[in-house]
């Protein structure tokens, strides 16, 4: 590529876009699967990723941002090692999940949608894990956790610790 990279991390990550690409082809139908590997191997996909794909790629950035924008699957924001998703949608906020969040916020010292400084955790609201027989119900890395109180915070904390 005729882009100019940055020394160190940057260049590794664009070698691994470039590996991903010469495997699977830079045609417009291999977009999707294209960012998912990127994501795999990254953890995320944040903005100068994105550019030096749509060069490499010789499609507009607002196709891939689009793509990455659209489907929940994507992310733009490094994710820590462990994804906390607390439901909150209606049978779970009914029974505390509201609460369970904002516990979760005190003891993490993080607000929804962030990660803490350690990169350990990522706190994330969801609308419905189809557990709503456990409400209220969260899940962390896709293990599920239900029948909670405010009480069990810090117990899932430590588990992952």
């Amino acid at each position: 590529m005729s882009r100019q990279c940055e020394p160190g991390i940057k260049d590794e990550r664009f070698a691994i876009i470039d590996q991903i690409l010469a495997r699977n082809g830079k045609s417009e139908s291999m977009l999707i699967q294209n960012l998912e590997q990127i994501q795999h191997e990254l953890g995320y996909l944040p903005e100068d990723i994105q550019s030096y794909l749509a060069e490499a790629m010789a499609m507009p950035l607002s196709k891939i941002y689009g793509v990455v924008t659209f489907y929940s699957l994507f992310t733009t924001e490094k994710i820590g090692k462990y994804k906390i998703s607390v439901c909150l949608g209606t049978a779970c906020y009914v029974k505390g999940s509201g609460e369970i969040m904002a516990e979760f916020e005190r003891q993490l010292g993080i607000k929804t949608g962030q990660t803490t400084e350690d990169g350990r955790f990522t706190l994330e609201a969801c609308r419905c894990l189809g557990a709503c027989g456990l409400a209220p119900v969260l899940t962390v890395n896709g293990k599920v956790f239900g029948r909670l109180s405010t009480d069990d915070v810090a117990g899932i904390i430590a588990q992952f610790h």
